[in-house]
């Protein structure tokens, strides 16, 4: 009852306790007939605490979780719970059943008791993510949460038109996220187009290639360097002076559940201006930047030999061409990772004016400043979010007390 306790002693207005089964419908039956075509989420399409699914597949259905638009699903497992695995489904259709992996807890509003954007934002909290994390149990590396413990949580919460007020304001902040995400999607849309136009279709040159590029290999324009690996005894959660940010392969995805280590010339480093390359398992071959700190063994920072070829390198590195490409090279193990004969076996024409690149350079980089202003954006509205989040929902902070964003 010590949370409990606690959660009231913070309450400024009247709430009411409440059973989470009571309260949450866990689980609710659906139909879905074997072996019917039907939208499939898989784990990995649930990003570290961030609201939205990162898509699906049309799969047949043999088993598993089912679920409807406004349904939150929560990882159960070790370390995908952890790691901030719930997301808020609203990716189908009006009426349609979508199914996803055992390794699930679907959370459903009761109607007329509670609100289902609140209850996505209640799951995130302390008061029911925390007790979630420390009722698991299993064998090192498969715990799973004990949904009686999730049955029997007792916590307050306020009457359904307040529920819907904190939802909708929480909301706010996911829903610019998630624009200047979509924004940032279609600027690297259009960067891969204007790639294509310069370097494949030769729209510059009247649709011809030059007749003085050259065949070139990819380690002709570029190195790279791997990173470091510091002892696991050395890592933290929190920033504290004499520690830097220690970017890891998770990083890809998000910038929460940070880890820093101590300041040392042994570190790798990168700037937010690096391209890096993941280096190892079902990552290899993805891209990403913007983000500084020293990096761990499983990335690999591209090392431009001019900087004019910056902006052609972000683009070829970030094509299907590349990625594909990276993955089919030998039969490596998962663990392998690529070497330098791999990068000096990608070919292609390339030319010799330098101007071009640096043309190339200018067209391209207002692109890619415009990503990271609003990547930043993105970093500083999690962060609000994430301050006013356990306090609305625990009854901390009053509704109306809180300012809006326009």
């Amino acid at each position: 009852m010590g949370l409990i306790s606690k959660q009231k002693k913070e309450i400024a207005h009247e709430w009411t306790l409440r059973k989470a089964i009571g309260f949450i419908d866990f689980n609710p039956r659906e139909v879905l007939p074997k072996n019917k075509i039907a939208k499939k989420i898989a784990m990995d399409k649930l990003l570290p605490f961030t609201r939205d699914i990162n898509g699906y597949e049309m799969s047949m259905y043999k088993g598993g979780t089912k679920f409807r638009n406004g349904d939150t699903i929560m990882a159960r497992i070790t370390p995908c719970l952890e790691n901030g695995k719930i997301a808020l489904v609203n990716n189908l259709g009006k009426g349609e059943v979508g199914f996803g992996s055992t390794e699930f807890i679907i959370l459903r509003a009761k109607p007329g008791i509670s609100d289902a954007t609140f209850i996505y934002y209640l799951s995130l909290s302390p008061i029911f993510r925390d007790t979630a994390i420390r009722s698991m149990v299993g064998s090192s590396g498969r715990q799973r949460v004990q949904q009686g413990v999730l049955d029997n949580l007792e916590f307050y919460a306020p009457q359904l038109p307040e529920q819907i007020e904190i939802g909708s304001l929480l909301k706010i902040f996911d829903d610019k996220i998630e624009n200047n995400n979509a924004i940032n999607k279609r600027l690297e849309q259009m960067a891969q187009v204007i790639f294509k136009s310069w370097f494949v279709d030769f729209e510059p040159w009247g649709g011809v290639m030059p007749e003085d590029w050259v065949t070139v290999s990819l380690s002709d324009i570029m190195d790279y360097q791997g990173g470091s690996q510091p002892p696991a005894a050395e890592f933290i959660s929190t920033y504290k002076k004499g520690y830097m940010r220690f970017v890891q392969i998770r990083d890809y995805e998000t910038n929460s559940h940070l880890t820093y280590i101590p300041i040392s010339p042994k570190n790798k480093i990168c700037s937010r201006e690096d391209i890096m390359i993941a280096r190892y398992g079902a990552s290899l071959g993805r891209i990403c930047f913007g983000i500084a700190g020293a990096y761990n063994v499983a990335l690999a920072k591209v090392i431009p030999k001019k900087p004019e070829y910056r902006e052609f390198l972000r683009c070829y590195l970030t094509s299907p061409d590349f990625f594909i490409g990276i993955n089919n090279r030998g039969n490596r193990s998962a663990q392998a990772g690529f070497n330098q004969g791999d990068i000096k076996s990608f070919e292609f024409r390339f030319p010799c004016d330098e101007n071009v690149l640096e043309d190339f350079e200018n067209v391209l980089s207002p692109i890619f400043q415009t990503r990271m202003h609003l990547k930043d954006e993105n970093e500083k509205l999690a962060i609000i979010r994430d301050n006013l989040l356990p306090r609305l929902v625990s009854g901390e902070l009053v509704i109306n007390a809180c300012s809006t964003i326009n």
